[in-house]
């Protein structure tokens, strides 16, 4: 079993003194009981004492903790599994963060990219007696890991970390004896800790170290492939047992792991620019490959790798021989049992990860999967229920599917209703509107109707919603899951002939995916827009979108894609609500690259012939002149049929938009708290 589950920090602690809690013995537990060889624990608080109280992670800093980190490998040993934890110092990274720690580096370095994670005041130069301090405490760290019954430590000496500041000659302009001038100055920090760590635990304490080994972004400052060679063979001399291989372009923190957003929106750069030694796919798959297939070549330790892997494609690398050992994160985070699965052949039953960012959204909060409620919660298995009831679900969206299938995973006798022609609600057309390169959305349809069917789930569609024909059916349980209603602006001039109202976009672009995939749909449109069911006239050149949450943020990305000039309105002072924090930035980044004008706080004063008159937040009064002017504006709750149904069946639910319009990981989360429920 050469499947690893990689750190990645999830914020399942809790805050306080004791921080080791259900939620993260729970997620641990479950990952381990999946089937992988290891995990690689989420690093601790190693800045600690000087990060705030309320911060999500646990601690090593002091011998009293070592009973709550004791019972992390107890619950993944119980398994079968090994458990390693990763130490690293944020060291220079902190955009956004809110830290009380400082901001450390080799020396003091301002950079600033339009996508980087660094506040453009530079970080702070460490001092000879803070770097010792740092020894020990990793050192000392890794002496409590060992005592509670960890089998061994990964040290994150990659991404923009405080090690790697001293190993890149981009961050280090020290003139001491840790400076750049030979490589021995600039790998003195990480050799020495290693040194300290194994002459406290023993030489046979498995120690990692994941590298770059090949840094971009920085002209010829970033580190070359020879340098990373070098660098390995360092580690190997010195004792470190195995190495984490990956590349990292300055600036780019999430890029070095989540690939994808390195071509979200778009590529980031001209192909051409990109390292030639790099092997690029047009979402970054296999990203890490070939710089871990270098280092393997030159080193005898075992190498690790993670890129995006899948089983087939982690299967390839390993026998291609170009690494020893896969590292898995998101697809574990959307299945637990997602090595269980593969082993036994079971690969439709896999909860598939679409990589949407929500795992990665918001520092010191809890993370959120988009296929998996489990996640961040204490419960990862489906109980049976006490008595066997007949449900009914209305409604084939994310929200209705997962009650259904929990709901029939508990044993019950479910029947799903769909008014349309196709389950998937929403998804197939935020899928046309968004592409299947990076966001595979129809693959969530295809796992639903998939456990639906296998569970015995009987989907009636196209299903009139009619009240008093469910009531007939005498249901013990009836969930509502219908979705909202499309809103519209309160302006004057809504009907006037240059809006396409959201309505009829979303009518025509149903009946087209009754026939055509969301691939298709989605490159045909690069060639052909229709203005709603004026199949023979073209939407606009210039487009004014109301709205700027994620339906009206992500309907503009489409439309400068087609070619149109886009400008974003909203009354309300933020933009794009709802997207994570990271594809925001760069969303709204590059929509100032392909200058989309932007414009929240405005009073919606009336459309006419000439476009939409606004008053900005400043008071002044504009037009913005366009041919086509589409409302974007989120969903409103849809709740009629439930009132309808309201103390006429024995139990009734509603999940999702029609209750509480949101985003797809909240629509799915409220079908499986229901499921779970009845």
């Amino acid at each position: 079993n050469r499947i690893v589950k990689t750190a990645a920090q999830t914020y399942f602690f809790e805050s306080g003194e004791h921080r080791v809690g259900s939620l993260a013995l729970a997620y641990y537990e479950a990952i381990a009981k999946g089937g992988v060889s290891s995990i690689i624990v989420e690093t601790p608080a190693m800045e600690w004492p000087l990060l705030e109280e309320g911060d999500r992670r646990f601690r090593v800093d002091n011998d009293k903790y070592i009973k709550d980190i004791e019972q992390l490998a107890k619950v993944i040993h119980k398994h079968d599994c090994r458990a390693f934890m990763q130490f690293y110092h944020r060291g220079p990274w902190g955009k956004e963060y809110n830290f009380i720690a400082p901001r450390l580096a080799a020396s003091s370095v301002s950079f600033k990219s339009d996508y980087d994670v660094h506040e453009e005041e530079p970080p702070r130069s460490l001092t000879i007696a803070e770097i010792e301090e740092v020894i020990d405490r990793f050192a000392s760290g890794a002496v409590r890991i060992a005592k509670a019954g960890f089998d061994g430590l990964e040290i994150n000496a990659g991404a923009d970390h405080i090690f790697h500041s001293f190993i890149s000659r981009f961050w280090n302009r020290r003139t001491d004896e840790y400076g750049p001038q030979t490589m021995e100055n600039r790998m003195r920090f990480i050799v020495n800790t290693v040194k300290e760590i194994k002459k406290r635990v023993g030489q046979d304490f498995p120690v990692q170290i994941l590298m770059n080994a090949f840094e971009f972004g920085v002209g010829d400052q970033g580190i070359t492939f020879e340098e990373g060679k070098e660098i390995a063979k360092i580690y190997e001399e010195i004792g470190v047992d195995s190495l984490h291989v990956r590349t990292h372009m300055v600036g780019h923190h999430q890029g070095s792991y989540n690939q994808e957003v390195l071509f979200y929106p778009e590529l980031f750069m001209p192909k051409k620019d990109l390292p030639k030694e790099m092997e690029w796919s047009k979402t970054g798959a296999l990203f890490n490959v070939p710089a871990a297939a270098f280092i393997k070549k030159h080193v005898s330790i075992p190498i690790m790798t993670t890129s995006g892997f899948d089983a087939d494609s982690g299967e390839m690398v390993l026998r291609k021989g170009q690494a020893d050992l896969i590292g898995i994160n998101r697809r574990i985070f959307a299945d637990p049992e997602y090595p269980n699965k593969v082993k036994e052949g079971r690969l439709e039953d896999i909860a598939p990860c679409t990589h949407c960012g929500n795992c990665a959204s918001l520092y010191n909060t809890p993370r959120q999967c988009r296929i998996n409620p489990s996640f961040g919660t204490d419960k990862y298995e489906v109980e049976k229920a006490d008595k066997k009831k007949k449900v009914i679900v209305v409604g084939g969206g994310p929200a209705g599917m997962e009650a259904a299938r929990i709901a029939a995973m508990r044993g019950h006798d479910v029947t799903l209703y769909e008014y349309g022609h196709y389950l998937g609600g929403s998804l197939p057309l935020a899928a046309t509107i968004k592409g299947v390169e990076i966001e595979d959305l129809p693959l969530i349809v295809k796992f639903f109707k998939t456990q639906l069917k296998k569970l015995g789930v009987k989907v009636k569609m196209p299903k009139e919603f009619n009240p008093s024909e469910i009531i007939e059916e005498k249901p013990d349980t009836v969930v509502i899951a219908t979705g909202g209603l499309p809103t519209l602006p309160d302006v004057p001039g809504i009907d006037n002939p240059k809006v396409l109202k959201n309505t009829d976009l979303y009518g025509v672009s149903k009946f087209f995916l009754r026939f055509f995939s969301p691939r298709f749909l989605n490159w045909i449109t690069k060639i052909w827009l229709p203005s709603g069911w004026k199949l023979w006239k073209p939407i606009g050149k210039r487009i004014v979108i109301i709205g700027g949450a994620i339906q009206g943020s992500e309907g503009g990305e489409f439309f400068v894609k087609t070619g149109r000039k886009v400008t974003i309105v909203d009354t309300e002072e933020e933009l794009g609500d709802m997207l994570t924090p990271e594809r925001k930035n760069r969303l709204f980044i590059w929509f100032k690259k392909k200058g989309v004008e932007l414009l929240s706080g405005v009073k919606l004063v009336e459309i006419n012939d000439k476009g939409l008159k606004i008053i900005t937040k400043d008071g002044e009064e504009r037009t913005l002149e366009a041919d086509t002017i589409i409302p974007l504006l989120p969903y409103s709750r849809n709740m009629n049929l439930f009132n309808t149904l309201k103390g006429k069946v024995p139990e009734i639910y509603s999940a999702g938009d029609c209750d509480d319009p949101r985003i797809i990981p909240d629509a799915v989360a409220a079908g499986w708290k229901i499921g779970n429920m009845i």
